[in-house]
């Protein structure tokens, strides 16, 4: 039997692209600093010494998350922001309790470009690179569907497993001696050995709920706290972009009054948080409908729907026309980030064919969601459980990397238009 690890041209390629990332994110804080500081000063210690904390503070994180490399999916960029932030925190507290002179603002800098560009590399290049994982067709692990994943079935403990990234196999099923000792065998050279069901909502970004269970903090619902930060962080940033949106927001509204007679404001009824109806308010993108807007038919928006208008295409793919969601965020109805509300005639169908779908109301709707930047709009029930396993998904990990993860892609599905109907 031959069991070997292997060190792929993929996890050096990654390797040496998180390293270039660190040095951007060290050298560009610094040369702009450089700009503004006055040339005649003697002193430039503080600035050094910054510079060095910061590639040394890079390379720490990149080389703490050298053996989260291998493990596919949307795990992969689950520690990025946690470790970052405690070495980051380290190199703070040294300067602050060992009074050391540093440039405060390019610290903060790098720390920030240096998660932003650590988050894109792993996004990026997920996509790009692919894994060869063994399966071991045990219990309930078989394959599914991977764009960048090579499977090789092993069916017989004694098969040779070479080159291979990782190893998957239901650890619940009832396995035999030889199979427990193959195992063991692969984990004690260092081949990573996954449980199924794990990889699977990895790779996937699912959670199929059979029945309800907790969360990753071990409870049903999310912990207050982090609700209420992102409360906080919402309102905040909520704010900020209305004041600066607004003059646009103005423009967009007399545009859409031009190009087709009705309201520059379209407004529904949706399921919010804890299952309570509220008001949804967006930019109008299609003409006004003669049938009861609150109608099943009414409230569902078909691919190339004809009820779009001219200007509502150009918004629903820019996702412009959610600018007016502000003003529900800041009146706490919704959050910036979380599964989209449904329109109440939709959701009490999805109530009485979908199990579990009042669970996607334990957390604040959001603008932008993980089912929106995966999944994009659907409306028919079977598409609607693929969106809920993803909201469920979003549910039982929820945390500041899953939010940053979201906000990353969000943008990216700004630029290519994915998801508008």
């Amino acid at each position: 039997m031959s069991s070997q690890p292997v060190q792929s041209r993929r996890i050096r390629h990654s390797l040496r692209n998180q390293i270039c990332a660190v040095l951007i994110s060290a050298i560009l804080p610094y040369l702009v600093r450089l700009l503004f500081i006055d040339q005649q000063q003697q002193d430039f210690t503080g600035l050094h010494v910054t510079l060095v904390a910061a590639i040394c503070g890079g390379l720490a994180s990149v080389f703490s998350l050298r053996n989260l490399i291998r493990y596919p999916g949307t795990e992969a960029v689950s520690s990025i922001l946690s470790i970052t932030s405690l070495i980051y925190g380290a190199i703070a507290a040294t300067f602050l309790f060992g009074r050391i002179d540093y440039v405060r603002a390019v610290l903060i800098g790098n720390y920030l470009l240096c998660v932003s560009l650590l988050f894109t590399e792993q996004v990026a290049g997920s996509a790009r690179r692919q894994m060869r994982i063994a399966i071991l067709e045990q219990g309930t692990a078989r394959r599914f569907a991977a764009s960048n994943i090579a499977w090789i079935t092993v069916s017989d403990p004694a098969e040779p497993i070479i080159d291979v990234d990782a190893v998957t196999v239901d650890l619940r099923a009832d396995l035999s001696d030889s199979w427990e000792r193959r195992i063991t065998e692969l984990a004690l050279v260092g081949v990573p050995v996954y449980h199924i069901k794990h990889l699977r909502e990895s790779l996937t970004g699912m959670v199929e709920l059979e029945h309800l269970a907790e969360t990753s903090y071990g409870t049903l619902a999310p912990p207050y706290l982090y609700i209420l930060c992102k409360r906080i962080i919402d309102t905040l940033i909520a704010g900020l972009i209305l004041l600066i949106a607004f003059p646009i927001m103005i423009a967009v509204a007399v545009i859409i009054r031009m190009d087709s007679p009705g309201p520059a404001i379209f407004r529904q009824t949706r399921i919010g948080f804890r299952g309570r109806p509220f008001v949804v308010q967006k930019f109008r993108t299609m003409h006004v409908a003669s049938s009861d807007p609150d109608s099943r038919s009414a409230a569902m928006t078909q691919t190339d729907d004809v009820r779009i208008t001219r200007i509502g295409r150009f918004l629903r793919k820019t996702r412009i026309d959610e600018l007016p969601q502000l003003i529900n965020i800041l009146r706490g109805e919704m959050s910036l980030i979380g599964p989209r509300p449904e329109a109440a005639v939709l959701s009490a169908w999805y109530e009485k064919e979908i199990p579990f779908y009042r669970y996607r109301h334990i957390v604040m709707p959001g603008v932008t969601g993980w089912a929106q930047i995966n999944q994009g709009h659907v409306t028919n029930v079977e598409d609607v459980t693929t969106k809920l396993h993803y909201d469920f998904y979003y549910i039982r990990h929820l945390s500041p990397w899953i939010d940053m993860l979201i906000v990353l892609r969000t943008i990216m599905t700004m630029i290519s238009g994915y998801g508008a109907k």
